[in-house]
């Protein structure tokens, strides 16, 4: 016989909701170390509503990554019906992308050495943010406004090499410099 599992009540799915994009906001204005007070604080909910979603903090880490990489991925489909043009939803999608990436090495840093979860999110990652991305460069590239020779693979690539080490160095501007690596990559 099998394991039941019971429906998780609504207001549980929105209190998780709300503890993950507090604890986002709070990693990122005091990184992953922030303390689980001020997460909870953020959500509205008692610290021990924190523990019971996610007993440890490498669960919380997690939780924010999945929810991030998640949402990052439906994202390149908002933007493509929004957008007025197929480039215009690229940049807008890119956007976001670097906020993803630009803010999400300390919590690599983190799992690194915690049971091989930083493989299993790199995994996630190239799973959802691949092929939102190819989605949305194929549209570029069938309206003619970005290079036929280039792949998702590597607009993405070269937008997280852009990014590393952008949330160490206050005189670097991630967005910027991603604005000229998409420049070059536009259709002559």
């Amino acid at each position: 016989m099998g394991v039941r599992h019971e429906p998780v009540r609504s207001d549980a799915r929105r209190s998780r909701a709300a503890l993950l994009e507090a604890a986002a906001t709070e990693f990122v204005t005091s990184g992953v170390d922030a303390p689980v007070r001020a997460i909870a604080a953020r959500a509205g909910v008692g610290v021990g509503t924190v523990y019971r979603h996610f007993p440890t903090r490498p669960d919380l880490v997690v939780a924010v990554y999945r929810h991030q990489v998640e949402s990052c991925a439906a994202a390149a489909r908002t933007y493509l019906d929004a957008g007025p043009t197929p480039v215009a939803a690229l940049e807008g999608w890119v956007g976001e992308f670097v906020d993803l990436v630009a803010t999400k090495h300390g919590l690599f840093s983190m799992l690194v050495h915690d049971d091989g979860r930083s493989v299993a999110l790199h995994e996630l990652f190239l799973e959802r943010l691949l092929p939102a991305g190819e989605e949305i460069v194929r549209a570029a590239q069938a309206a003619g406004q970005l290079s036929s020779d280039v792949t998702a693979y590597e607009v993405l690539r070269g937008i997280g090499n852009l990014c590393f080490g952008a949330e160490d160095d206050p005189a670097y501007d991630a967005r910027r410099a991603v604005g000229f690596f998409l420049a070059g990559l536009r259709a002559a």
